[in-house]
């Protein structure tokens, strides 16, 4: 499929095909450093070295979005970008399955660090499915692909469905049901960032030719480090992780944290996992609340704390949940 037709094109010649904007790479380095913060922070949480509980506190959660909303906006620049002079087939595929990869690596690994919490559909799973998704709109007039960004973040909040919260379904973005994830970029709202990077990108590339922006190039030693970190932004995103990771756990061996009450680790957990989804911290608190509640009730506390229930359990366990989820849930 060519990127664009002529005609939608024929404005976007300058700057060159070939010239790489290094604006982009200095803007994805800076993308990059913001998920360090964000990133170092969450894992001395959740390694308990840290009082404040990084994944459900309000601050914290907006500056994730804002990191997330402006690397997917980055992919929409940078499709159009890759596409001026139409879709390169061999260089697409082969990039996308590289995303692909990392993404499946990354689910594989998470998997078995974390099951109770692995990352079924991350930042990765959407740069590789919004990348295949986004090619048709590269064609369309910009007011068109305006309109469909709108729509994509106002489908979450209009659509609604119990047939939805089927966790078959969660990656869509319309479950209104708890997910238990380390880190959920759903199709929806967040494609529509994507959408909004396309045209982004076709409104500001005609003005570009000879401004400071297309012609700015690192200089700096920082400016060349994040330069570097947005050209390469995918290793950098699969090995940043495992340092810090790796660095917490070695400063944990020789200074070991307090540990944490399993009442208190599952109420951190349950919040962590509620925060993806539209309810706010006060009614993600809540609902975890009567979960807690409703499974002491049924006793199911132990074996939901050791992960020993059993398929009917788990039924049960998950029809709890969700009668907790209605009174938490906004009208």
């Amino acid at each position: 499929m060519s990127a664009v037709p002529s005609e939608a094109a024929a404005p976007m010649t300058a700057p060159s095909p070939r010239l790489r904007l290094e604006i982009v790479d200095g803007a994805r380095g800076v993308a990059l450093l913001a998920m360090f913060v964000f990133h170092f922070a969450y894992d001395l949480s959740f390694f308990g070295l840290i009082e404040t509980d990084v994944p459900s506190e309000p601050g914290w959660r907006g500056f994730a979005r804002l990191i997330a909303g402006s690397f997917l906006t980055l992919v929409g620049i940078s499709l159009v970008l890759a596409t001026r002079s139409g879709l390169n087939r061999p260089a697409f595929l082969k990039r996308l399955a590289m995303v692909a990869g990392a993404a499946a690596l990354v689910t594989l690994a998470t998997y078995f660090a974390m099951p109770r919490s692995f990352i079924f559909f991350g930042i990765l799973h959407h740069v590789a499915l919004a990348s295949v998704l986004a090619l048709p709109f590269l064609r369309l007039p910009v007011a068109a692909v305006a309109v469909a960004a709108v729509a994509a973040f106002a489908l979450p909040v209009l659509v609604a469905h119990p047939l939805l919260d089927a966790p078959a379904l969660a990656w869509l973005g319309f479950s209104r049901a708890p997910i238990v994830t380390a880190d959920f970029v759903p199709v929806f709202p967040w494609f529509g960032c994507v959408l909004g990077g396309i045209v982004l990108a076709r409104l500001a590339l005609p003005r570009l030719a000879g401004s400071r922006l297309a012609s700015w190039r690192p200089s700096s030693l920082p400016a060349r480090i994040l330069s570097w970190g947005g050209r390469h932004s995918l290793l950098v995103y699969l090995v940043h992780q495992p340092i810090f990771i790796g660095a917490l756990m070695l400063a944990l061996q020789l200074n070991p944290a307090q540990p944490v009450s399993p009442e208190r680790g599952f109420m951190l957990s349950c919040q962590r996992s509620c925060g993806t989804g539209p309810l706010g911290a006060d009614a993600c608190e809540r609902l975890c609340a009567c979960t807690v509640d409703s499974l002491k009730r049924e006793n199911l506390w132990q074996e939901t704390l050791t992960d020993t229930l059993d398929q009917s359990q788990r039924e049960r366990v998950s029809a709890l949940a969700q009668a907790c989820l209605r009174p938490a849930t906004p009208r």
